[in-house]
């Protein structure tokens, strides 16, 4: 049996902990980028402008490691990676779409509120 602590350490807040993994500077636009095709590792970068190689593959791990990304390996030589979106991955597009559509609305308001900020 598990004690308080154990299962507090084992089972985060699941708001938190699926926000700290996808609020992050890259993999909203790594899920984007992958809404209904399937890409490779140099295509996706190339579709993503300013992630370096090293954040991308960093990026697409932790993705697959939480099950919203695929990785397909082919047996060729060169070999041959594609990425693409698992159904959880797919699942997540339509919250995500909500998000970019309150942002495209509030942006304006949020950059005015920011510049008339003064601090007390």
């Amino acid at each position: 049996m598990l004690n308080t602590n154990e299962y507090l350490l084992d089972h985060p807040c699941p708001i938190r902990d699926v926000l700290d993994r996808i609020g992050d500077q890259w993999s909203l636009l790594v899920l984007e980028a992958l809404e209904g095709r399937t890409l490779r590792f140099n295509e996706l970068g190339r579709t993503i402008e300013d992630i370096s190689k090293q954040m991308l593959y960093r990026t697409l791990k932790r993705l697959e490691m939480d099950g919203f990304v695929m990785r397909c390996v082919f047996a060729e030589v060169p070999p041959r990676v594609e990425y693409q979106l698992t159904e959880l991955g797919n699942s997540f597009l339509q919250p995500l779409h909500a998000l970019v559509r309150w942002a495209d609305v509030n942006h304006a308001q949020i950059r005015r509120a920011r510049k008339s900020y003064r601090p007390a």
